[in-house]
């Protein structure tokens, strides 16, 4: 029996498994280049948002994911406001099949960083004077897979910007 025991907990410490390590704010900034005269211009703001993300593997086990958030408002070709936020996160992926990597951090890592960069860009504009921007939800599952259509099934750039719609 105790074979039996040493083999089920041999298989159990070689599982797959998935953690989250750190989530962490890594960099966010406001700037209103054209204030004050901007303030009082009544026009209506244009919004555009663009999110990123980046990946990269820091040791055996542990990847550092940050998805970068920019909300640009601009009333007649001028800028209100623009934040940038870079919501980070250190996730432990262990005895995960090579294929399953790549996706886990496109899609399950940005999936769970979101809501924190969303609220802490949502907050910056809130403080900044302004109506809070409260992003969409994003299908990361969705653009990953049009990430790998759009390169050929290689795997996913980590440095082609997503622009979302308004």
């Amino acid at each position: 029996m105790t074979e039996a025991a040493n083999s089920a907990n041999g298989d159990a410490s070689n599982a797959p498994s998935f953690q989250i390590q750190r989530v962490y704010l890594k960099d966010i900034s406001l700037e209103q280049p054209n204030a004050p005269e901007i303030l009082l211009n009544q026009g209506e703001p244009k919004l555009e948002v663009q999110v990123d993300i980046q990946a990269n593997q820091l040791d055996d086990v542990n990847f550092h994911v940050t998805l970068i958030g920019t909300v640009t408002t601009k009333i007649d070709d001028k800028v209100l406001f623009l934040v940038e936020a870079q919501q980070s996160g250190i996730f432990e992926i262990r005895h995960m099949p090579e294929e399953q990597i790549s996706p886990l951090l496109a899609i399950a890592c940005p999936t769970i960083l979101f809501p924190y960069l969303r609220s802490n860009i949502a907050d910056m504009i809130s403080r900044a004077g302004f109506q809070p921007v409260h992003l969409a939800e994003i299908n990361f599952h969705a653009l990953y897979e049009q990430r790998m259509a759009q390169s050929g099934q290689t795997q996913a750039s980590s440095d082609s910007g997503i622009i979302l719609p308004n």
